[in-house]
């Protein structure tokens, strides 16, 4: 039997390494962002490497949206018992400069859509007596200058994991977190041109306050999704990975 998974925010980056690495680990994958389009690259490349998967759009604050997804996948690949809840968005700013919206939008697409895709898939993975839920965190969790939503909602991951792990254990469901440091993606190009610097520059800097001496890159954190959600790992539940290369100074 193939088990399903639904990676969110698969389009690119973090999203899009972790969904192809649990293709080529044997899972059949939903690949889902916001705009549907936008995933077919990764469902490309994972079909073209011989694995099954399918593209879904979906905004993962939006319930009916979630219940909708989360029942096409059930359809198209079968019951999707394993999620990575990978969707995340940045509103940076400082606090006296934040606005409403900026806090808004970000924990709704981090915190609220989390939860409302475990809520979806957590059905099927009862129903199945096994399941797997990995959970997106940061090392912003632990407070960054300039992300009062994105850090708040980092940490909120990772109680929310916590609990989902203590609820959901009874029936075969695991539920963990990674928390990555700096990670050279799309997101992180941005900022640097947001910082007026080079990306390279940019990513030299960062792997100097890196105790390894690189950044992280997506396939980093997709090959700690892809323990949490094996067989090997039935025993690991409600922890937090800091995939950071390094404790944090």
């Amino acid at each position: 039997m193939t088990r399903t998974a639904i990676v969110t925010g698969a389009a690119r980056g973090i999203g899009a390494a972790t969904a192809l690495r649990l293709a080529a680990d044997g899972y059949a994958v939903a690949v889902l962002d916001l705009d549907e389009a936008q995933c077919a690259d990764t469902v490309t490349a994972i079909t073209e490497a011989g694995g099954r998967a399918i593209a879904v759009g979906a905004n993962v604050a939006d319930a009916e949206a979630v219940e909708s997804a989360v029942a096409r996948v059930a359809a198209e690949l079968g019951a999707p018992t394993i999620l990575v809840n990978n969707a995340g968005i940045l509103r940076d700013n400082l606090l006296f400069k934040m606005t409403d919206d900026d806090w808004d939008a970000v924990m709704n697409v981090h915190l609220r859509g989390a939860f409302l895709m475990s809520r979806a898939v957590q059905t099927h993975q009862v129903k199945a007596g096994w399941g797997r839920i990995v959970n997106l965190s940061s090392t912003s969790a632990l407070g960054n200058r300039g992300q009062a939503n994105y850090a708040a909602a980092k940490a909120g991951m990772q109680g929310l994991t916590k609990t989902l792990a203590i609820e959901l254990g009874r029936y075969g469901v695991t539920a963990n977190a990674i928390a990555p440091g700096f990670i050279a993606t799309d997101m992180t190009r941005a900022t640097a041109e947001r910082m007026g610097i080079s990306f390279e520059d940019f990513l030299a800097g960062a792997a100097k306050e890196i105790p390894v001496g690189r950044p992280g890159y997506p396939e980093d954190v997709a090959a700690a999704a892809s323990f949490f959600c094996s067989e090997g790992a039935s025993f690991t539940s409600g922890q937090v990975l800091y995939v950071a290369g390094g404790p944090r100074a």
